[in-house]
């Protein structure tokens, strides 16, 4: 990149010396392509969103963004596309698709930086990659869940699916890394809740007619968690049994703000945090940054003790 064009960038009126004389540059048009596998819930709507708020501060940017609707036939179009568009950069949010090597081969063979949010897509290489340790989280929640029932206890886990989908697994297995060292007993959710609060809910519901006594419930995102936590109200079991999710989702702290509430805890994984970062990672590249491949973000367990530090009531997620 020429150093006309970092200026571009950097600048929505960029200053250059001429004869003496400060005079005003037209600012050069960066074209950056939001590239999302699917739109389909509220964390990947932030995600793309914070991206869209963060790049409305500069004049200079036009943001493309994209839908694949979950078809990754359609994600590796949507990729060709904005590349014949000549976009600048990329940023990928790849939702639950494991992997993109059709997507990430057109990027690489087009010389065009690529920024992967939350997933790491398979296949394929990619300039930078921002998001959470989802194991770390998950052994966060499973030692307060460990710790609050004290080694005993009924425990009920909600899967967000599909079997194969690396994030859910690693928050599973992070929380099962400590609970299993516990007499707690565990029981997952036959089927899956599409990570979605209506997902949550009709899980939620048939693990109550399953069992009399439930002591706590861990569900791989905080959208199913809400669901869950709406299922239990319904059947006047609030006071038996405590929740715990990831994600920091704001309507969650509101519910662990809550007077008498028995949402508990939370892994912060928040999309707005990660949008705003993987654009400004995205800018940096563009103005000639040498950047990590990888960027583990803070993911800080969320209590009652804490909640106010995070939440903030202006967050798109």
């Amino acid at each position: 990149m020429n150093k006309t064009r970092i200026l571009g960038l950097l600048l929505v009126v960029a200053l250059v010396v001429v004869g003496g004389q400060a005079v005003a540059q037209e600012p050069v048009t960066i074209r950056i392509g939001m590239v999302n596998f699917s739109l389909c819930c509220p964390y990947f709507i932030g995600m793309s969103k914070a991206v869209e708020e963060e790049a409305a501060y500069y004049d200079n940017i036009e943001l493309l963004i994209t839908d694949a609707n979950g078809d990754a036939e359609k994600l590796t179009s949507d990729v060709e596309d904005l590349l014949a568009q000549d976009v600048d950069g990329l940023i990928v949010s790849g939702a639950w698709l494991e992997a993109a090597p059709a997507a990430l081969d057109a990027i690489q063979q087009a010389g065009v930086p690529v920024v992967l949010v939350d997933r790491k897509l398979k296949g394929g290489d990619y300039t930078s990659w921002v998001g959470p340790d989802n194991y770390l989280i998950g052994v966060q929640d499973g030692q307060y869940i460990a710790d609050r029932l004290g080694g005993e206890g009924l425990l009920v886990v909600l899967r967000g699916g599909p079997a194969d989908n690396s994030i859910g697994l690693d928050r599973t297995n992070g929380m099962l890394s400590v609970v299993e060292q516990t007499n707690i007993q565990v029981e997952m959710a036959p089927d899956f809740g599409g990570w979605s609060s209506d997902g949550g809910f009709t899980l939620m519901e048939d693990m109550l007619a399953r069992f009399d006594k439930i002591d706590a419930v861990f569900c791989e995102n905080d959208s199913m968690c809400l669901g869950a936590m709406r299922a239990i109200a319904d059947a006047g079991r609030s006071e038996e049994m405590f929740l715990c999710g990831v994600d920091g989702e704001k309507a969650a702290l509101e519910a662990i703000m809550a007077e008498g509430s028995n949402y508990a805890c939370t892994g912060r994984n928040n999309s707005d945090q990660i949008g705003r970062a993987a654009f400004h990672r995205l800018m940096a590249i563009l103005a000639g940054a040498n950047p990590p491949h990888d960027t583990v973000l803070p993911s800080p367990l969320i209590t009652i003790d804490n909640v106010m530090r995070h939440y903030d009531p202006d967050s798109v997620f």
